[in-house]
């Protein structure tokens, strides 16, 4: 087992109705006025806001509304954020949504606690932040884990770069999460959201070091969850054991957990679906899915125990007599891909609608690369330089 730090510091409120405790949250961790950030206009229609406006009045805290946020969260929001915040004095970020609104949330929170920089300079790595302004969740779609981790990831229009990046600082402090708030979700969004759920479980089971049996059997018993339990709201979208189950699982993906023990993780498939969502705008959660078989294939002979020993104990495949690993984990693969298109996921980026140009090849391969600067995959299965990187993009066409 390797060394790790485990640091999880946002408390949870999980159930029904919880939502109605979000201004005793805010005045418990100081804010004093809110700056409530959300997206389309569900969450108006749903009285949603409205609840959550009544909660905070009856704490005797004061806020405003940042309203619009995108898929694939754009830094002109997040500039349009943090220029509201200063002007009204905000200094609590409340985020009412999913991950792009938690994520403009925390780039916000970085732009009011750190006024003298251009916050775009943290995700280009130009500065380090040491202070954020103190962030809450109301979570209504599982997916991106957000509403525990200390990651954000934001786009900016100018090039359409898309880049994430942690920092500790950045964690909730409080996260609300209501499944019955998941109900009217459309069923794509639902899947491309567990299928997020469990890419960021994989890519921290993708590695090369001596794992810690009880992190592999956490990440196994929750991968497994997750399929049973999209396999319920994909004919149920009202079961609430099921939408709890993903929720919950959802949080747990992504706030280190499932890395303790291990390797901070492979990330590869993540970084390869960046550029996609960065230059085509897709849905994260299917862009993911269209990449990953082609990742998995091209890395299998890295390490063809490790993906051997997933497609056994996580993907219930059998063995037949005399079969070898790399047998094992291709039957693996498959059955992975047949789960994301039970589910209505792409797994090709022709599935996904997206049907690259030669010069967008080579576009995808040198964005991924940060512009020659990096290899991705260093702490997984296997480094990936811009050649292998294009090859993967080709391969998933």
């Amino acid at each position: 087992m390797e060394n790790f730090t485990y640091y999880t510091p946002t408390k949870v409120l999980f159930g029904k109705d919880m939502e109605n405790r979000t201004g005793e949250c805010v005045r418990e961790f100081g804010g004093s006025k809110v700056l409530m950030v959300y997206g389309g206009g569900s969450a108006v229609k749903s009285g949603l806001l409205d609840r959550i406006g009544s909660s905070l009045k009856e704490a005797g805290i004061p806020y405003i509304l940042l309203g619009g946020v995108q898929p694939n969260p754009r830094l002109s929001k997040v500039y349009e954020g943090i220029e509201l915040g200063k002007k009204e004095g905000a200094d609590f970020l409340l985020a009412v949504g999913g991950g792009s609104v938690i994520d403009t949330s925390k780039a916000i929170a970085y732009g009011i606690a750190n006024p003298d920089i251009d916050v775009w300079d943290i995700y280009s790595s130009k500065f380090i932040p040491k202070k954020c302004a103190p962030i809450g969740t109301v979570l209504t779609i599982a997916a991106a884990g957000s509403e525990m981790s200390s990651s954000s990831v934001i786009t900016n229009e100018k090039g359409w770069i898309k880049i994430g990046k942690s920092f500790d600082i950045c964690r909730p402090k409080f996260s609300v999460m209501d499944p019955v708030l998941t109900y009217t979700l459309p069923p794509y969004q639902t899947a491309s959201g567990l299928s997020d759920i469990m890419m960021h479980t994989m890519e921290r089971y993708f590695h090369n070091k001596k794992a810690a049996e009880i992190t592999d059997g956490i990440t196994e018993a929750l991968l497994k969850d997750v399929m049973a339990s999209a396999r319920i709201v994909m004919k149920d979208p009202t079961d609430y054991d099921a939408r709890a189950e993903i929720m919950w699982c959802g949080a747990l993906s992504h706030n280190g957990l499932t890395n303790c023990g291990g390797t901070n993780g492979d990330w590869s498939v993540h970084q390869l679906e960046h550029e996609l969502s960065g230059l085509y705008d897709v849905a994260h959660g299917a862009g993911l899915t269209a990449v990953w078989g082609a990742w998995a294939r091209y890395v299998l002979d890295t390490n063809p125990k490790r993906f051997a020993q997933y497609a056994v104990r996580i993907m219930d495949v059998i063995p037949a007599e005399g079969q070898d690993d790399t047998e094992i984990a291709m039957a693996g693969i498959k059955a992975t891909e047949d789960f994301f298109r039970s589910v209505g996921m792409p797994t090709s980026l022709t599935e996904l609608g997206v049907h690259p140009t030669e010069e967008e090849f080579k576009t995808l391969s040198v964005k991924c690369t940060f512009n020659h600067t990096r290899t991705i995959g260093n702490d997984g299965i296997r480094s990936l330089d811009e050649n292998d990187i294009e090859r993967i993009y080709r391969m998933a066409l």
